[in-house]
């Protein structure tokens, strides 16, 4: 599984090999924190199956998701590189199954391959950009445009059609636009009504990108 992961795609086989045999299994329930913000972790967490949230609160407790995580993505790679506290929180929305790399193998594996080290460079850059762009959403674009932003973000191709499977709420939508649960419910009736969008079992079908304004 580590070759499908970006940052181990330059390890040779017998360096895949090596860490793959360090390499620990954990299976985490629905709704389980894996971690706390501001706490200190040494280990890299890969997706076998499942799905997590990021999710950053602020002063008064209110919930800011950040970004969805599914199979082969990872995470806790900072902490990994400056020893500091994690920066968000991680929790799982289904029954998940991680690949753990504790921090000295990782640490390891980055001494050994100087491709690896470009890699996981890549893909932090990658991240920045895709940060940049949610604060940019955020400061520039109204409410009804951020909904669309992160659906459209989030769709994948099933069976033929565009599909947000991830069954979200429209709290945890609301969480991730930052704004309220009324807007977004708002919003939603409007796209669906427009039959932009129809909404199955808790799926949101995208038959047309709607337009970001009215």
């Amino acid at each position: 599984m580590l070759n499908l992961i970006p940052i181990f795609s330059s390890l040779t086989d017998s360096e895949l090999h090596e860490i793959s045999s360090r390499v620990i299994t954990r299976t985490y329930p629905k709704n389980t924190t894996i971690i706390h913000e501001g706490e200190k972790s040494e280990s890299l967490y890969i997706i076998q199956s499942g799905k997590v949230k990021i999710i950053i609160n602020d002063d008064e407790g209110n919930e800011f998701i950040i970004d969805l995580l599914g199979p082969n993505k990872y995470f806790g790679e900072l902490a990994l590189l400056d020893h500091g506290p994690r920066s968000a929180t991680i929790v799982t929305i289904e029954p998940t199954v991680l690949s753990v790399i504790q921090n000295k193998d990782f640490s390891e594996c980055l001494s050994n391959s100087p491709s690896m080290s470009i890699n996981l460079m890549k893909s932090m850059t990658t991240r920045i950009r895709e940060l940049t762009d949610k604060i940019r959403s955020l400061a520039l674009v109204d409410v009804r445009g951020r909904v669309i932003d992160t659906i459209m973000r989030l769709a994948i191709i099933k069976d033929n059609k565009l599909v947000v499977a991830e069954k979200l709420t429209h709290q945890e939508i609301a969480n991730m636009v930052g704004a309220s649960r009324e807007m977004v419910t708002k919003i939603l009736n409007d796209l669906t009504e427009k039959k932009y969008i129809s909404i199955k079992n808790r799926e949101i079908i995208i038959h047309k990108k709607p337009p970001l304004d009215l």
